[in-house]
């Protein structure tokens, strides 16, 4: 459980990372069905892209952590399951967006679950004592 949380979060913080240069790069090009929208949703998207590059850093230095700290991946699994729900609200309010992000839901809601779970492996690992081997055995 322990290698499965590191890899996640290291997963984790390289595409929030990749997918954050993307968007400040490319602007509403980096939105699969957003086409044309104008200067002000380009300029929101690419401050996002910014504050998402943050979010993955803050991933990846939970993953360089030993050990990966619970609390830290259970803040940013919150954070990213509310990505989730708010994307939710968006297809309440006003329909079914581009598929692209109906895949993205999918793991935004999908993904928090496995996380919750995982979140405290290392610490606990590092807490239980490990068997040695008799000296001369």
């Amino acid at each position: 459980m322990v290698k499965v949380l590191r890899a996640l979060a290291h997963l984790m913080g390289w595409a929030c990372v990749a997918i954050g240069l993307l968007h400040v790069a490319l602007g509403n090009a980096a939105t699969p069905g957003i086409g044309a929208a104008g200067a002000t949703v380009d300029s929101w998207g690419r401050f996002m892209g910014a504050a998402f590059v943050g979010y993955g850093l803050a991933w990846l230095w939970a993953a360089w952590q030993r050990p990966v700290p619970a609390r830290a991946v259970r803040w940013l699994t919150a954070v990213f399951l509310l990505g989730g729900v708010g994307r939710l609200l968006s297809l309440a309010v006003h329909g079914r967006p581009h598929g692209f992000q109906i895949a993205l839901t999918v793991i935004e809601l999908g993904l928090p679950p496995i996380l919750f779970l995982l979140a405290g492996a290392e610490e606990r690992a590092a807490r239980t004592p490990r068997e040695t081997a008799p000296a001369g055995g």
